[in-house]
């Protein structure tokens, strides 16, 4: 580590009449600059090779007190450093992550101080106090006066209330992204985060947030009409009902003034702007480095892998002695399934605990909680479970406690919809509780990741994605083929998704259909095997119905195949919105994902990454007729005798390849 003591460029200048500083940072290549004015408020900037990206924008806090942290400040101390470190990351789509950046840290009379981090794929700043006193926060103003933008990929909250801002902040964080000019932006809709802007010259700014502990999330509103976004947060819960679905959530019927109480002395969010290309944006690290380091001790008991689901498919098996359901037998056939095929867990989605009682010890008597875990046991498979968010809340520590020693294996907890800072806080509540008895999470209905993950690593996966399930219902015209190129640069970039891909039933644009009791899915069947490669989830859902993929035993195969954790990761070609190919590795195997929107492209795959050796490849394309029958593929297995492979994509195509080496 280099540290260098107020080694920094200091500029004075006069400007309305107080004096102004302004503190440079720079990134380690040099190409990303940061300049930070002290004058009569704290503003930041940011350019890349001499280009400004964006303008002066305020950083302060306001207190409930009327106190406003960044208001004249008065800097007493600065220190400036470069850092360069290796994060290991156990289950992640890397096994290291590089952690290379610039610093600088401002620290200002009374009892506060700005961080800010310069990488060379973005930037991060984050305010901290140290007061003795709690500190009862009424507003966060993070601005971003963003420059030579050309236009903006928005993902409104799902809520259609525009007059009643409050109402807004209870959602599902899902919904599909909309590209519009910036200076379009509503400003009677928020918008969620990570939200992508693309500067002229195709440099994309990507702003999200790390480390959200004890602290509400951030959305963005555009007030003025114009191309400044600004923070928006909800105020802390006064009041909260029990409501919401099958009674299982907390509905916030009032809000406080303020958006948080927190401890005198802490660090708050990071504040992230990312400065990449396509590819760099579907490989970002940014968040994963920014977050909290591990609380746990030991690792060893949390095993990512792939989940037999029961909701999507509608429990619709077929073929069986017996009416599918929720029932121990409908469960015992998809754990034969699993351990068929290699897959580690079986999910018990809502209905095993009896409706509108938000109360988990209440199991219905068709489910048996112990024998479906110890068949499951003999099977080398384990149980997760389905549960609402109000209904956990009720008893966490009896709840946990009770289950594991069942030999449930973790919970799939859902219907959180809301991101104050109490909900922040019920997550890493959960986590820390959970880990205690070696269980692990995936929590649904919930805002994007800030690095929970990281943090504790029993949080295996988090949806805030508009996933396959919206198949079940969506309108003709939903987009679901372009979200799918998309989301990888946008979403995921905050971390793994629970998409629940994996259907077997596909159809075109043309004869696509939402059908809720057997539901299909929009493109070709190799694009449900690609997901598995370019989606980033370690706790990795299949959304079909076992009595259909006993028919495809290819695919099946395959996805089984698929690793959910990776050493190595790598964006070969990208392009938000049209294309995205990934290629990534575990071991000595490499796997390779593509998809493309509803055009049909050729793609040439550059396969110089590989270590010398030998290979045998094994192919899935979309077939000759997948443009008329999405269902058509062809599987190939050969020798690779070349460096590179040709790839022909159908509309609303994809492929996936499995790299094996001899």
């Amino acid at each position: 580590m280099k540290i260098n003591i107020v080694v920094l460029a200091i500029m004075l200048s006069i400007s309305s009449g107080y004096a102004q500083k302004k503190v440079f940072c720079k990134s380690p290549n040099g190409q990303i600059k940061v300049q930070v004015e002290l004058g009569t408020q704290i503003k930041w900037s940011l350019m890349r090779n001499d280009t400004l990206l964006i303008a002066p924008s305020q950083i302060s806090m306001i207190l409930e007190s009327g106190e406003v942290l960044g208001n004249k400040p008065k800097l007493i101390h600065s220190k400036s450093l470069s850092k360069k470190e290796v994060i290991t990351s156990p289950f992640y789509k890397k096994r290291e992550v590089k952690d290379f950046y610039s610093e600088l840290s401002l620290a200002f009379s009374g009892g506060y101080a700005l961080v800010f981090r310069v990488y060379d794929d973005g930037f991060a700043y984050r305010i901290e106090t140290t007061r003795k006193d709690e500190l009862k926060i009424r507003n966060e103003v993070a601005e971003f006066n963003l420059n030579q933008i050309d236009h903006a990929y928005v993902a409104w909250v799902s809520t259609t209330d525009t007059l009643n801002i409050t109402n807004q902040f209870f959602n599902s964080f899902e919904n599909v992204y909309a590209r519009l000019p910036l200076k379009g932006f509503s400003n009677t809709r928020l918008a969620m985060l990570p939200l992508l802007t693309v500067a002229k010259g195709g440099i994309n700014l990507c702003i999200t947030e790390a480390d959200v502990e004890d602290y509400p999330g951030m959305y963005l509103k555009n007030k003025e009409g114009s191309t400044k976004l600004t923070g928006v947060f909800a105020p802390y819960p006064k009041e909260v009902e029990q409501g919401g679905h099958n009674q299982l959530q907390l509905i916030v019927k009032s809000r406080e003034s303020y958006i948080a109480t927190v401890k005198g002395t802490r660090s708050f969010p990071w504040r992230i702007v990312t400065v990449t290309d396509d590819s760099g944006l579907a490989d970002n690290d940014m968040v994963y480095r920014l977050a909290s380091p591990s609380r746990l001790k030991d690792n060893s008991w949390i095993k990512p892998g792939k989940v037999a689901w029961d909701w999507w498919n509608d429990w619709n098996i077929y073929g069986v002695d017996f009416e599918s359901g929720v029932n121990n037998a409908t469960y015992k056939y998809y754990i034969d399934f699993a351990a068929t095929f290699g897959l580690q867990y079986v999910i018990l989605d809502e209905g095993w605990a009896v409706n509108q009682k938000a109360d988990l010890m209440q199991v219905v008597p068709e489910i048996d909680i112990k024998e479906l875990c110890d068949y499951a046991k003999k099977k080398g498979v384990d149980i997760i479970l389905w549960a609402g968010m109000y209904a956990m809340e009720k008893n966490m520590e009896g709840i946990c406690k009770h289950y594991a020693s069942l030999g449930v294996k973790g919970f799939k907890v859902d219907f959180l919809d809301r991101d104050d800072q109490w909900m922040v806080n019920y997550c890493y509540r959960l986590a820390e509780i959970a880990s205690k008895h070696k269980l692990m999470l995936d929590f649904h209905g919930v805002f994007k990741p800030t690095g929970l993950q990281r943090t504790y690593p029993n949080v295996l996966n988090f949806e805030g994605v508009f996933g396959m399930e919206q198949m079940k219902w969506t309108k003709l015209t939903t987009g679901m083929v372009d979200y799918d190129v998309t989301v990888p640069f946008i979403r995921m970039l905050a971390g793994p998704m629970d998409y629940t891909q994996g259907a077997m039933r596909n159809a075109t644009k043309e004869n696509f259909r939402a059908i809720n009791t057997e539901p299909i899915s929009q493109g070709t069947r190799c694009r449900q095997l690609a997901q598995y490669v370019v989606y980033e989830s370690p706790l990795s859902m299949l959304c079909d119905n076992p009595s259909n993929y006993y028919k495809e035993k290819e695919s099946i195969q395959f996805i089984a195949s698929v690793p959910t954790v990776w050493d190595e990761t790598k964006v070969l070609s990208a392009k938000v919105g049209e294309y995205i190919v990934t290629a990534r590795r575990q071991g000595n195997d490499w796997f390779i994902g593509g998809l493309t929107n509803w055009e049909a492209r050729t793609t040439k795959i550059d396969l110089s990454f590989l270590a010398e050796g030998k290979y045998e490849v094994e192919m899935f394309v979309d077939g000759i007729n997948a443009h008329r029958v999405a269902i058509d593929y062809k599987r190939t297995v050969f020798p690779l005798e070349t460096k590179s492979l040709d790839v022909k994509m159908s509309s609303g195509g994809g492929f996936a390849i499995h790299i094996k080496k001899k």
